[in-house]
């Protein structure tokens, strides 16, 4: 009995027959459900692909971001203003600040 199904199915006999028409819908639902799997697969290697490619361009910017900020704090330094100053002739000054009053007589 199992031997003669099992030839029957290699046959095709069940696609022929008068149930067949249900056999293919069923058919045509797996294979449906089988491209659905196939392309949700593809779909999610694509995803994690482009996630991949979005991480390492995060960590080059965040590379790119340390060495300019690196680079912002050693021109604000007074060692680094100096340096670039003194390419312009100017130093600093040997005469020291005066102090300037403005007297507003007319506020009072």
């Amino acid at each position: 009995m199992i031997n003669n199904w099992f030839f029957n199915v290699l046959k095709g006999k069940f696609l022929t027959e008068e149930e067949g028409m249900r056999n293919w819908r069923v058919i045509f639902f797996v294979v449906i459900l089988i491209l659905i799997m196939i392309s949700s697969s593809h779909s999610s290697d694509a995803k994690v692909m482009e996630i991949a490619k979005l991480n390492k361009e995060i960590k080059e910017l965040q590379a790119y971001f340390v060495d300019t900020r690196t680079i912002s704090m050693q021109l604000r330094l007074e060692s680094g203003i100096k340096k670039r100053v003194d390419t312009l002739g100017l130093g600093p000054s040997v005469v020291p600040p005066i102090l300037i009053r403005v007297i507003d007589k007319t506020a009072q």
